[in-house]
């Protein structure tokens, strides 16, 4: 892994590189999450967002991640989730008000875009977003669950405003195998809500956007305009 970047949250580190995306935490967090792993609500230490070459429709996805968490020494209940994104593209974004910070972790693969509604089931294939917030903050089970919420507009009016579309030509709403994580440190006050209105709810989808954004902007400069991957 490479040097952990700076997330201003004390006790958390965050790393990223060609193998996965890896969130450690030196105290339990609280987890609202849709991973592979320890899904639903918990708690835990370590959230591992592992790379893979493609996606597998056979064998057990779960095992996969629980046996690359080992061999990173990680001994201990954690979050599991997977890519086929490149993680080493990955973003973290932060910021802080009114003695709240959110993190964003995102790493983005588009060539599964979709438009929920309008894009009919189809066989799972490459391509997620997967979100990973750092709340430094306590935040009840609803407002967890509003903070998924909110996470999820502001990647969809990001993804907007770069154009990306599904195979039918209608505005993408995310991909057909996204994930959330939320995950929060408990200090503070109890808060009620995390939507767009609140504080809470401002620094999530600012982080996700920021996020978002720097990751297409980034492909669309290594790629020298936009191609596959949309």
């Amino acid at each position: 892994m490479t040097d952990p970047l700076d997330t201003t949250i004390a006790g958390m580190a965050v790393t990223i590189d060609e193998a996965a995306v890896r969130v450690a935490s030196a105290r339990p967090l609280t987890v609202l999450s849709s991973a592979l792993v320890a899904g639903g609500f918990g708690e835990a230490r370590q959230i591992v967002n592992m790379h893979v070459d493609d996606v597998h429709l056979d064998g057990s996805p779960a095992d996969e991640i629980a046996a690359f968490a080992a061999r990173l020494g990680i001994d201990e209940p954690f979050i599991g989730l997977m890519t086929a994104a490149a993680t080493e593209h990955a973003a973290m974004a932060v910021e802080s008000g009114a003695a709240v910070t959110v993190a964003a972790v995102v790493s983005v693969g588009l060539s599964n875009a979709v438009c929920a509604g309008v894009s009919p089931p189809a066989p799972v294939a490459a391509g997620t977003i997967n979100t990973i917030l750092l709340i430094d903050a306590s935040l009840t089970p609803a407002a967890m669950v509003n903070a998924v919420m909110t996470a999820t507009e502001a990647k969809t009016m990001a993804l907007g405003e770069w154009r990306v579309r599904s195979p039918e030509g209608a505005p993408a709403s995310g991909t057909s195998t996204d994930a959330v994580v939320v995950a929060c440190t408990g200090r503070g006050s109890l808060l009620q809500y995390a939507g767009p209105a609140t504080t809470v709810g401002w620094l999530v989808a600012r982080t996700v956007r920021q996020a978002i954004t720097r990751i297409c902007r980034e492909k669309v400069e290594r790629d020298g305009g936009r191609r596959s991957g949309w």
